[in-house]
């Protein structure tokens, strides 16, 4: 048996960059698919927590705009006393217009009425101004984020208190952002966290899945680049025999090695043409231990001096004739080839096809032909056809001596 080359071959090469570039691609979309999820799951996580603070805060102030009244410029701040929204944590504020002089605007900063804690919870006067002008001017309520005296960023909101069909105040309410945003954050961290997690589970998943789905395909080539070996190999032996049989000028033999060549030839074509598309596998009904007996008679006319012997009982399988004629044939002839002149045994079971012979048998690693192995370009397409028809092709000692080559066809069918 020929040891096999080592060296990748430029197809299979080209297989594993592909494999390769396949993982980087699922990799790469699954990457690009989380970045877009996390940035709209952070986008909607920041909006919503800062809807959520907005409503609150404005929950406080327009209730108590409500609660607290004026009268003729007469601001009435009684009912904060016992308003439970007033008790709630969080600054709070009144402004209104300053007392003298008495105009629509006065240019000065308004006026805080009332406060809550304190005055350093408050934003400075400036802001405050601001506050007060964006309620008079949008008489609705309003939003800002400022940034208080004792150095506090709040969210306030400021709503409009009516005196009759102007505004005479503003009630002021403020929460902290800083848990929300600290909550945001780690959503933030653990969504890069677990995306990146993903993207390595992407990476590693799309990696098997590419090399399951390779599989088959790197099994065959490796099979075809040991067929074609297998072949060169074959066809290199008959034609240094033949050379030498032509000097010596034996006519008998050279025609025998003629056949031979043939016939792998012919196999070799087959194999191309059904591997391209152009010949169809008919799977038709047939009677196998018939199919032997003719491939036996054809060797023999071949091989006048041939001990065949045939066990036959009727049998019938799905296959296609010329394949499986082929393949009967290859191991019958690989038989006498090898087992010299001692007597090859043939049997038909509803299994398939055994063929003993009495020779050296095959090496030691040689006992399933179905994953290669050297042995020749007969047994490489026994094995081809073999799979063709959902079976196997097992190689290994004989009881007794020899060697056994079985041919199993997959659903085999009795005759009636």
């Amino acid at each position: 048996m020929r040891a096999r080359s080592t060296r990748t071959s430029p197809a299979l090469a080209r297989l594993v960059r592909l494999r390769r570039r396949l993982t980087v691609l699922f990799a790469a979309t699954t990457a690009a698919c989380l970045v877009v999820l996390a940035f709209v799951a952070s986008s909607i996580d920041d909006r919503s927590r800062a809807d959520g603070l907005d409503k609150e805060i404005a929950r406080r102030a327009d209730g108590l705009a409500r609660a607290v009244w004026m009268d003729n410029g007469t601001l009435h701040l009684e009912p904060l006393a016992e308003d439970t929204l007033a008790r709630e944590p969080g600054a709070l504020a009144v402004l209104s217009e300053p007392k003298a002089p008495k105009a629509p605007t006065t240019g000065k900063n308004p006026e805080v009425r009332w406060s809550r804690p304190g005055p350093a919870a408050l934003p400075d006067d400036a802001r405050l101004d601001g506050l007060w002008r964006r309620v008079r001017e949008q008489q609705e309520t309003v939003y800002a984020t400022e940034t208080s005296r004792d150095g506090k960023t709040l969210r306030w909101a400021a709503s409009p208190v009516w005196d009759e069909d102007s505004i005479g105040a503003a009630v002021l309410a403020a929460a902290d952002p800083g848990p929300g945003e600290r909550d945001h954050e780690t959503l933030v961290r653990w969504l890069a966290l677990g995306g990146t997690g993903l993207v390595l589970a992407a990476a590693l998943v799309g990696h098997l899945l590419s090399g399951r789905s390779m599989r088959e395909a790197l099994r065959a080539l490796d099979q075809q680049e040991q067929f074609l070996a297998e072949a060169a190999h074959e066809l290199r032996t008959p034609l240094a025999t033949l050379r030498v049989t032509l000097e010596a000028g034996s006519a008998a033999e050279s025609a025998r090695l003629v056949d031979r060549m043939g016939r792998l030839v012919g196999g070799l074509l087959t194999r191309a043409r059904v591997e391209a598309g152009a010949q169809e596998v008919e799977l038709t009904p047939l009677r196998l231990d018939q199919l032997v007996e003719q491939v036996v008679d054809e060797v023999g006319q071949v091989r006048p001096g041939a001990d065949i012997v045939v066990t036959a009982a009727p049998v019938v399988v799905a296959g296609d004739p010329d394949l499986l004629e082929q393949a009967v044939r290859n191991l019958v002839e690989n038989a006498l080839r090898h087992g010299g002149a001692t007597p090859v045994e043939v049997r038909v079971h509803p299994g398939g096809v055994a063929v003993r012979d009495h020779g050296p048998g095959f090496p030691s690693d040689a006992s399933d032909a179905s994953g290669g192995g050297g042995n020749g370009i007969g047994l490489a397409i026994v094995r081809w056809v073999a799979d063709l028809h959902g079976g196997t092709v097992a190689l290994g000692p004989a009881p007794g001596g020899g060697a056994l080559a079985e041919l199993r066809i997959g659903a085999p069918k009795r005759e009636r």
